[in-house]
């Protein structure tokens, strides 16, 4: 009966513990990414995707598919985030002197939109609150981990240095107002949620046009030229006033205000794929007629004088005339663009389904933008979490076989010995007529009660110890080697039901063999050794 009561706590413990840590696992890498992900071919990881067109026709297909709980654009952007410390220290001298110290931490901004579902931050977010992203205009609201704002030394609503790596390094200041943590180390030191439309313009997704005066003349005049930045494919024409062409400057000597309009045009396979506008306004003071006479430097560069603080705004001297240029750069088509789509299931068990119903939908079919997209799933993102979990699937079986081997064992040996000391019992009931299968039920209801009482205490235990567990967590792990800061418990009837039932059947079919010891007892030497 013990050695029942010890297989049902062991294997009650071990699948409870075991699926709360798969199911914990699983649902946490999820939460910080998606069950599924749209993207570009070629990239397997979403971290490092290039970047597809945010108006696709299948994402109203997909949010009214009865499977998926939702459809997000998403992107993400490597950031270096610092803060300064300040610290009060002690002089010889009784004064006090207020030092300051850098700290840094590296990091990836996942940006989002207002239709992506906090849940899985919401659960676990420990103090403020989610970042608000309602607005037209790009938010500087971030949330990031318990970890990340300790290392950093940050508090709720202090502003955020961020560094990202473009041409030139390009700082960011964002405001902290919420503090999440989940317990899977790896992702809390990683994550930082904002903003979308700071990831879409800090990557330099899509098209945009600048305009700048050059620092040389050509024949004495002015060349004004455009300046293209983000991503560029295909054939790029340039529209100064007089339709599209292929030269992407002019040369000007202006003699009266003059404004000037620059449309990029971005063709692909003959059809015009997208377009940006930027201004430039000339305002001249002086002798307006006058020829331009510009004064160059030793290096042959024009001589420019800036506003203060303002690289788009400045003067050059023209002889008797003086040119004022303001320049009003393009938007750009940034927010035409997302890093990838992340698709949650609603059901685990039907995300390879869903997977393959969306690989015969997408790939090798290029969509409206002449894209071609790809689908991966978390399994495939982060192969090495799930193979390691799938793992422990085997380690269950293992437990569970050992467990039911010694459950066996134990009460086979008890059978046999019910069995010797009842033979003369045994030769009566032949004697008077009992056949072997009737008095192989007998034992069969004795031993069949030691499993069951057994079975009640292990319950009564083994349930015991996982409601302790589950409440309180009094077993903690290393999160850096777990994943996970406790150990998990998860409970389902189900599972209980199978294990009681399964242990039942098979420690009674097994009994069956040690109980046909019963049918070599002859009736006369049974009485006889009486």
């Amino acid at each position: 009966m013990l050695s029942i009561a010890l297989s049902m706590i062991v294997n009650l413990i071990t699948i409870s513990v075991v699926t709360g840590f798969q199911h914990e696992v699983r649902d946490k890498v999820t939460g910080f990414g998606a069950h599924l992900t749209i993207q570009r071919v070629g990239d397997f990881s979403v971290f490092e995707a290039e970047p597809i067109h945010s108006k696709q026709a299948f994402v109203k297909e997909l949010r009214a598919n009865n499977q998926i709980s939702g459809a997000y654009p998403v992107g993400y952007k490597p950031i270096l985030l610092q803060s300064e410390v300040h610290k009060s220290v002690r002089n010889p001298d009784g004064t006090t002197t207020e030092q300051s110290r850098k700290q840094i931490h590296g990091a990836l901004l996942k940006g989002v939109d207002n239709t992506y579902n906090f849940s899985f931050f919401s659960k676990h977010l420990k103090q403020g609150r989610l970042p608000s992203l309602r607005s037209a205009e790009k938010s500087s609201e971030v949330i990031l981990s318990r970890q990340i704002a300790q290392d950093l030394q940050l508090k709720l609503n202090d502003t955020i240095h961020g560094f990202f790596v473009k041409d030139q390094p390009v700082k960011r200041l964002f405001k902290l107002v919420g503090i999440y943590e989940t317990g899977l180390e790896e992702f809390d030191r990683k994550i930082v949620v904002g903003d979308i439309q700071q990831v879409q313009e800090l990557s330099d997704w899509g098209l945009k046009a600048n305009i700048e005066v050059a620092d040389t003349l050509y024949n004495g005049q002015l060349i004004i030229r455009s300046v293209i930045s983000g991503r560029k494919e295909g054939f790029i024409r340039y529209d100064w006033g007089n339709g599209p062409e292929e030269y992407s400057g002019i040369s000007i000597c202006p003699t009266r205000d003059t404004l000037i309009r620059l449309i990029v045009y971005q063709e692909n396979r003959q059809r015009v794929t997208e377009s940006d506008t930027a201004f430039i306004r000339i305002k001249v003071t002086g002798d307006m007629n006058s020829p331009c006479v510009f004064t160059q430097n030793s290096s042959g560069e024009i001589e420019k004088i800036y506003a203060q603080g303002d690289e788009n705004r400045f003067q050059i001297d023209a002889g008797k005339k003086r040119l004022n240029f303001e320049i009003q750069n393009g938007k750009g088509r940034a927010a035409s663009f997302v890093g990838a789509f992340e698709i949650n299931v609603k059901n685990w068990e039907d995300l390879k389904e869903i997977q393959t119903s969306l690989k015969k939908r997408f790939e090798l079919i290029p969509n409206e933008h002449n894209e071609s997209l790809q689908v991966l799933s978390i399994v495939d993102a982060q192969k090495d979490i799930f193979v390691w979990l799938s793992f422990l699937d085997v380690n269950v079986i293992i437990i569970l076989t050992l467990m039911f081997i010694i459950g066996i064992i134990n009460m086979g040996s008890a059978l046999l010995v019910l069995i010797l000391v009842r033979t003369s019992f045994i030769g009566v009931l032949k004697s008077l007529g009992a056949s072997n299968w009737s008095i192989q039920k007998i034992f069969l209801y004795q031993v069949g009660q030691l499993i069951w009482k057994g079975m009640l205490i292990g319950n009564c235990v083994g349930i015991l110890v996982c409601t302790i567990q589950y409440f309180f967590k009094p077993f903690s792990l290393n999160p850096e080697v777990y994943y996970l800061d406790s150990v998990p418990v998860e409970f389902t009837w189900v599972s209980w039901f199978l294990l009681n039932i399964s242990t039942l059947v098979i420690c009674l079919t097994a009994l069956l063999l040690p109980s046909i010891l019963i049918t070599r007892i002859q009736p006369a030497k049974a009485v006889r050794f009486n």
